[in-house]
């Protein structure tokens, strides 16, 4: 018994004793590769980090790169190797929304885009808090969710964590809260992010929050990076200016357990008291997918056939209840499926363009290229066309996906899907350029260049619209503007200070008025043969502050649009008046589409499937 007891009371001062360890790391985040300086500002902290032996490990916190290309990921993995401490890596926005990749060269270089490892009896543990591949708010994707609760079963009780995001826990992540709720079941004694590119303390609802500075040198001569020291259950946090100083300490976080378990506080929660308003709106179907969904789907015989971001395309019959079928592709999928008659095209970030019968899944046939795809294709009169990663935009035959022609003068990547009008292909690249092809040679008719040398201002999220001889567009600059159909030439662009648009529109039914979404949360309809903008009418603010790059749709005199909050809302065509407001999710809305009159399908991008009944009232 006093041999049980001895070594019983020696497992419990060797476990108070490593949890009382003292050491030092460092936090290095919004390193932008890519962007200006940015190499040499890492290089510089990567020589100061190694040449301090008390450091014994490295977090990167996100934003690791400019703008997520292969070759900046390349860059950035090649600096970080000359570390000659262990470092622990996640992406951020940055990595996320702009990759050519879809996400995928960050994993495939890196490794991972979560981690999980133990040091000083504590537990570190990182996400992906995307958003991938559209323009929204943060969101840790559903896989790395599932992730977290398979590591969290894994840590003995009361053991402490600190847990690591790009983006802090708060709204900017629209699913913060199903993050809080789980680690809050634990001893999370800190939150650790980057993303705002300065030092700040925060408490997310008690749980302690430390954002870092970013490693760029901005306005100062030399960027920095926070050097923590864990003592004595504290946390404390001193800047670093490599080669020069280490500031006097600017916060200091007691790390305890703080039982948060056992809050009874009533912290808020997104509502959806909304959906009480407008009882026409009835949800009849939901699915749940295993995976993020990362763009949207199309129709077959009352099934919804949509891809997700594990490579999958499935096809659902909601009034079955059941997966009808499903296909597996090498890679994310981050592209809409297009459809003709029965068959299927679907790209996916594996390299490789599919067709798919939409009767059973079988793979009809499957044409590789050089590099991913992120782009959705159009298809028109037994023809695919498609744009890729590799500067390429394609034309292939439905029957067997043989190559009719290529266009490789596209500046960086193609995202969107092509505008079919008039014998021409009209699509944006994340190269600042509006491109007009021939249907038929695939010679360019007309380039449009949008004026900009900052590629995240290019007009390639935005599906562009036509009418009475012109092509409207609207891109990140805010800005809308209508082109000459025929030549490219500019007709005007027009920025409203009270009415900042973004990459979400769509046309009426009789062409009269071009709709586009606000980024304060109203739709405007604008005169489609006006000489300068005019705006028609402006709906009530439904959305709010409002990001989603999505199409706006009219069917039978209603306005159909929905945000990156899973909000959707019907308008009065002729007046911009307020039909009903629904709210399926606190996320991004791909997209919608009627399965009849009075039932509407849509999907988001945390992986839910949803079918809303509209009633006649």
């Amino acid at each position: 018994m006093k041999r049980i007891l001895y070594i019983g009371l020696l497992c419990f001062f060797a476990k108070l004793t490593l949890a009382q360890s003292s050491f030092q790391f460092a936090q290095i985040s919004d390193l932008h590769i890519g962007s200006h300086n940015a190499d040499e500002d890492l290089r510089r902290t990567i020589r100061d980090i190694n040449a301090n032996p008390d450091i014994r490990f490295v977090i990167a916190s996100g934003d690791i790169t400019e703008f997520g290309s292969d070759a900046e990921i390349k860059l950035a993995k090649q600096l970080l190797d000359s570390l000659n401490k262990p470092w622990y890596i996640i992406p951020g926005n940055h990595d996320d929304n702009w990759s050519e990749s879809g996400t995928n060269t960050f994993n495939r270089i890196f490794g991972n885009e979560v981690f999980a490892f133990n040091y000083g009896g504590i537990h570190f543990l990182g996400a992906n808090c995307g958003p991938n591949m559209k323009m929204s708010p943060g969101q840790v994707p559903y896989g790395n969710i599932v992730w977290l609760d398979s590591v969290l079963a894994t840590i003995p009780e009361r053991e402490p964590i600190v847990f690591v995001d790009h983006y802090p826990l708060d709204s900017g992540l629209n699913n913060w809260y199903e993050i809080a709720d789980r680690l809050k079941k634990h001893n999370i004694q800190l939150y650790m992010c980057g993303h705002g590119h300065q030092n700040r303390q925060y408490d997310f609802e008690g749980i302690p929050g430390v954002m870092g500075r970013s490693n760029l040198r901005a306005k100062d001569s030399i960027g920095g990076y926070n050097v923590i020291t864990i003592d004595n259950g504290r946390a404390v946090y001193r800047e670093r200016k490599p080669g020069v100083q280490t500031k006097k300490e600017w916060v200091t976080v007691v790390l305890k357990d703080h039982h948060l378990d056992a809050d009874t506080r009533s912290w808020p929660r997104p509502s959806y008291t909304i959906n009480q308003s407008y009882p026409q709106v009835k949800e009849i179907w939901r699915y749940q997918d295993s995976s993020d969904i990362g763009n949207g789907f199309v129709l077959y015989r009352n099934r919804i056939i949509t891809p997700d971001s594990r490579g999958r395309v499935l096809a659902l019959d909601p009034d079955a209840n059941r997966v009808v079928w499903q296909f597996e592709t090498g890679g994310k999928i981050y592209a809409a499926p297009a459809i003709e008659k029965d068959r299927v095209v679907i790209p996916s970030t594996d390299g490789t363009i599919y067709c798919l019968d939409a009767g059973s899944g079988a793979l009809l046939w499957s044409t590789p290229t050089a590099k991913s795809i992120v782009a959705t294709p159009v298809i028109r009169n037994g023809t695919v066309f498609v744009g890729s990663s590799e500067g390429k935009f394609r034309a292939l035959r439905l029957a067997d996906g043989k190559i009719i022609w290529e266009y490789d003068s596209v500046r960086n990547f193609v995202k969107a899907m092509p505008l079919y009008t008039e014998g021409k292909l009209v699509f944006g690249s994340w190269g600042n350029e509006l491109y007009a092809l021939n249907s038929k040679t695939g010679k360019a008719d007309w380039v449009f260049h949008n004026g900009y040398g900052n590629r995240m201002l290019s007009p390639a999220s935005c599906l562009p619209v036509t009418a009475f001889g012109r092509i409207f567009m609207v891109a990140p600059d805010q800005y809308m503007t209508a082109l000459d159909a025929a030549t490219g030439r500019l007709i005007w662009k027009h920025r409203w200070n009270d009415h900042r648009v973004r990459e979400s529109m769509g046309l009426s039914a009789d062409k009269k008025v071009v709709f586009a979404k606000t980024m304060q949360g109203h739709l405007v309809g604008v005169d489609t043969k006006a000489d300068s903008a005019v705006i028609v009418w402006k709906t009530d603010n439904v959305f709010n502050y409002e990001l989603n790059p999505s199409k706006i749709t009219e069917r039978k005199g209603r306005v159909y649009a929905f945000s990156d909050k899973g909000v959707i809302a019907a308008f009065d065509r002729k007046t911009g008046a307020t039909v009903w407001v629904h709210k399926v999710a606190n996320c991004l809305v791909h997209d919608l589409q009627f399965i009849s009159d009075r039932k509407i399908a849509v999907t988001t991008m945390d992986g839910k499937v949803v079918v809303l009944q509209i009633s006649k009232k």
